[in-house]
């Protein structure tokens, strides 16, 4: 049975569609494991448009009113990495029934990434319901982390788990929040640090995932380390300034030990 994992933000341009998009290429591509991307955002959905999908005939809109069945909404970019594309949302969404058509492919899969919408309703809650884990995509500012501690709040309070935040658009500069100051303010252990990468954009252009376009960025090696704790295998970065790093540094990064402390209790095989 595949992993349902929602990622969730509410606050807009954290990068949380790239972010979902661009896990799940690497966890197909360099993991070999078959990937399922669903565009939950119902309010603005673009999760398709990333990967060149302009017209769908096919959504989950569709699925969710019961005009087409899941299997039909499915679009395989990739021999490992499908998609179902989203379409704006004409009344109400229910929040139970993504749950309950994802139960209809979860055997299909290794892991399900729901990208989910950044609107403080039925919405955000059709994603918290449907998955078995969440993780918080969020950036190194103080806007974003009132946020950011608004949905672990809610996330708390309906008793879904959160299994870490995903740092975001990380530009290494003094005026940024640390990881230190994210994790006390929210009481959640951050488990990537992502860099800034214009190379993202211009993936974004080219309608290519970052480790297709840039393979030996070193967004592409972030994404390698947390995908590896989420299908529950070992990565090891073997670029030359990382091994030096190793070997005259004893202590691991704190996004590391928290990859570790994650992948034992809730991704170990």
């Amino acid at each position: 049975m595949g992993k349902i994992i929602g990622l969730i933000a509410i606050k807009g341009g954290v990068g949380k569609t790239t972010t979902t998009l661009n896990l799940g290429a690497v966890i197909a591509k360099e993991f070999n494991k078959k990937v399922l991307l669903v565009d939950a955002n119902f309010s603005a959905p673009n999760l398709g448009l990333h990967l060149g999908l302009v017209k769908p005939e096919a959504t989950l809109h569709h699925v969710l009113n019961n005009r087409a069945s899941i299997q039909d909404a499915i679009h395989e970019y990739e021999e490992n990495l499908h998609l179902i594309p989203g379409a704006l949302a004409g009344r109400k969404i229910n929040p139970y029934l993504l749950k309950e058509k994802l139960k209809q492919i979860k055997d299909k899969y290794d892991i399900i990434l729901i990208d989910s919408s950044p609107a403080l309703n039925e919405e955000i809650l059709s994603t918290m319901i449907a998955a078995e884990k969440l993780f918080v995509v969020t950036s190194p500012d103080y806007p974003t982390l009132s946020t950011t501690m608004h949905a672990v709040r809610i996330a708390k309070q309906k008793k879904i788990p959160i299994a870490g935040l995903i740092l975001n658009k990380v530009r290494n500069k003094k005026f940024e929040l640390t990881l230190h100051d994210i994790e006390e303010a929210t009481g959640v252990p951050v488990v990537a640090v992502i860099p800034d990468d214009i190379k993202m954009l211009e993936a974004l252009s080219k309608t290519k995932h970052i480790a297709d376009h840039a393979p030996k960025r070193s967004i592409v090696y972030e994404y390698r380390k947390l995908a590896a704790c989420m299908v529950g295998e070992h990565y090891t970065d073997s670029r030359f300034v990382e091994k030096l790093k190793r070997y005259f540094s004893k202590d691991l990064p704190k996004e590391e030990i928290n990859r570790l402390q994650l992948k034992e209790e809730h991704f170990k095989k």
